[in-house]
């Protein structure tokens, strides 16, 4: 017995036209399996963010099919739609729309009863009854407010700006093998300084002793596969700046993802070392111009990639998906810096790298073979790959 469920023909360009083949690619990269009701069937992600991925990776010689599922894979996540994947988000009505937030820190779920502006005691009843009182617009500039990482879905600035924004400010010289420093954490840079590292570039990853990367807490092998390979250095940035700041001004290309405010406290100005020769790449939500804060999952929502399903509503995409779009993007434009004799500040915006994937879906059937899912559709049919472990040797 085949069992089959039918998706409706959105699309506004195909996928030959789009040079794709957008299924195919969403079938084999992990995410497809990651998207959907739990005890349903999986279901097909917006926008071609596969193809995207797997186009970007061919351009730096790599080969990983499964990238976009690796952190569920090791992490043992899976779909349960309308939550994410890790459980920590979800897409809410508002009065004449939809809000997205997320829950994955102690001090998010301490702000809301400012949010709501009531006493809490289920925070997810909570935060729903509160959106259901209020318009979108209204909703995301509260978020916004509190320093909450959510916002409208989708969020209308998402396509005010490219993802990825260069600006020459000094020059530099080309090294055989570039030196990276990463001061990013979670999965968007590190994977970005995984990307360079693969490419020969040599990545000293630098923590905080007082905040060390939060991915410590999740998966030991993930965490290890992202930078098993690199110098791992810690630094105590109130007593040991001078040794910081000797590490950057060595450095051919420094990664962070922090906002530039909390930077420049530290006396750490991206464009002095630009200026100076070390080409700088930052990884923020929204760009460094905004101070919003997000995170994969609903930076993602944000963006406008998200699917609606006919009994949750709308539900989230894959897992944390705006975290390795922007990761492998970032990584595409931190290789073109090490290549080039410009010393470069680079600004990308997680919402906005997201938001050049999004696209409307082909018309396709999902269907149930045995104890597998497999997509049928006008190219043909693939299987439903499940997100996977990394083959390393």
């Amino acid at each position: 017995m085949r069992e089959r469920h039918w998706i409706g023909a959105w699309s506004m360009r195909s996928p030959d036209e789009a040079g794709f083949d957008v299924v195919a690619d969403w079938a084999a990269s992990g995410a497809f399996a990651l998207t959907g009701a739990a005890d349903g069937p999986p279901v097909l992600p917006a926008g071609n963010g596969a193809s995207t991925v797997r186009a970007q990776l061919d351009d730096l010689g790599l080969h990983i099919p499964g990238l976009l599922g690796e952190r569920a894979a090791y992490a043992g996540l899976t779909r349960r739609g309308p939550w994410s994947c890790g459980g920590a988000f979800r897409i809410l009505a508002t009065g004449d729309g939809h809000i997205g937030l997320s829950l994955s820190r102690p001090s998010d779920l301490e702000l809301l009863p400012a949010l709501v502006e009531d006493e809490v005691i289920d925070p997810w009843d909570a935060v729903a009854g509160w959106a259901r009182r209020s318009t979108t617009l209204a909703a995301s500039e509260r978020i916004r407010l509190l320093g909450l990482p959510g916002g409208a879905v989708p969020d209308p600035s998402a396509a005010e700006r490219p993802g990825v924004q260069t600006t020459p400010l000094g020059s530099r010289r080309v090294t055989e093998r570039p030196l990276v420093v990463d001061l990013t954490s979670l999965w968007a840079g590190p994977l970005c300084a995984h990307l360079l590292g693969l490419g020969g570039a040599r990545v000293i990853k630098v923590e905080s002793v007082g905040r060390p990367d939060g991915a410590r807490l999740g998966s030991a092998a993930f965490f290890d596969l992202l930078h098993g390979r690199h110098e791992q250095r810690r630094l105590d940035f109130s007593t040991e700046l001078d040794e910081l700041r000797r590490l950057i001004a060595s450095a051919d290309l420094v990664l962070e993802a922090s906002r530039p405010r909390a930077l420049r406290q530290l006396g750490l100005v991206a464009e002095d070392a630009v200026a100076a020769g070390t080409s700088w790449l930052s990884i923020t939500a929204q760009g460094r111009a905004s101070d919003a804060v997000g995170f994969g999952d609903d930076v993602a929502a944000s963006a406008g990639l998200v699917v609606d399903d006919a009994d949750l509503g709308l539900i989230p995409v894959a897992d944390a998906l705006a975290d390795p779009l922007t990761g492998v993007a970032a990584a595409l434009a931190g290789r073109d810096a090490l290549r080039s004799e410009q010393a470069r500040l680079i600004d990308v915006s997680m919402l906005h790298v997201a938001a050049e994937t999004a696209a409307d879906r082909p018309e396709h059937a999902v269907v149930r073979r045995g104890d597998a899912w497999w997509v049928e559709y006008a190219e043909g049919c693939a299987p439903v790959l499940p997100p996977r472990r990394r083959r390393t040797r």
